[in-house]
């Protein structure tokens, strides 16, 4: 998919890049229209399946070209689509006097707003989708942005296992401690296995107290994996912990994995877990 963003200044343009780079694409800003072909064939030639490129007042020098640019980059990709972001003028006076940035044309903000919807009223017309931010939050328009697109946010809770006395790692979104739970490494026959098999996971899961336990770690991790994806994050990551990594924070890591498979859930790592030794 290629896709070209435009829209009026101060109405989300950035929002809109940040949402279409954190679903893949490859983004260029401000990137005049006789450049969008070369962008196309350099990206064909890196074999990138994902582009955006934006276009809006600052590339003003260059618009001429719009029409002959548009024409012949849909010749060549199906998949093109054209956003337009724009907003009143009221709203977007209020968010430049928070911001406090210069208007690309740069004289009175008022008749800078008209200017620009002048200016810009070719890209408009070429438009696939026109959004309108007034009410939007940064959320919602990243949201309209996917839909636009016809995107699905992918979400994956990525679950590894690890050993506290070989420290936690450092990129976990959530350490939970299993610690609690009985240990196989005090039962010599189970010592040198791994929490990846049955009777070593029976014994970490052997009675009601364990299954509450567990039950609750599950349910929390789901509660905060939730929030996450509600908070539009395409990933998170929940490092289980026990003495060693090898035994319960495996079979925990294993287990929430499965119980959890309609959030993306999968073991990335059992990062300490030793196959017939000690750890």
């Amino acid at each position: 998919m290629f896709v070209i963003v435009s829209g009026l200044s101060g109405s989300g343009k950035s929002t809109a890049l940040r949402t279409l780079e954190d679903a893949g694409f490859y983004v260029t800003d401000n990137l005049p229209p006789e450049l969008w072909g070369s962008m196309h064939d350099l990206a064909t030639a890196r074999g990138l399946e994902r582009v955006a490129v934006s276009t809006d007042a600052r590339t003003r020098d260059f618009l001429s070209a719009l029409e002959d640019s548009y024409v012949r980059l849909s010749r060549r990709r199906e998949d093109l689509r054209v956003l337009f972001l724009e907003a009143t003028s009221e709203v977007l006076l209020r968010r430049y006097n928070l911001s406090r940035r210069e208007h690309p044309l740069g004289e009175n903000l008022m008749l800078d707003f008209q200017r620009e919807r002048d200016l810009l009223a070719p890209l408009r017309a070429i438009a696939d989708t026109v959004i309108d931010t007034t009410t939007l939050t940064p959320a919602q328009l990243s949201e309209r942005v996917l839909r636009a697109c016809r995107l699905e946010q992918d979400f994956a809770l990525r679950l590894l296992s690890f050993g506290f006395k070989h420290t936690p790692p450092r990129d976990a979104d959530l350490v939970v401690d299993v610690r609690s739970l009985p240990n196989p490494h005090y039962v010599p026959e189970l010592r040198p296995r791994t929490g990846l098999e049955a009777d070593v996971a029976g014994y970490v899961f052997q009675d009601g107290e364990s299954e509450r336990f567990y039950e609750e770690v599950r349910d929390f991790v789901r509660a905060s994996a939730e929030r996450a994806r509600a908070a539009r994050r395409h990933g998170y990551t929940v490092a289980v912990g026990c003495t060693g990594g090898q035994h319960r924070s495996v079979a925990v890591a294993a287990r929430l994995a499965a119980d959890l498979a309609d959030l993306g859930a999968q073991v990335a790592d059992h990062r300490d877990m030793r196959v017939g030794g000690e750890a």
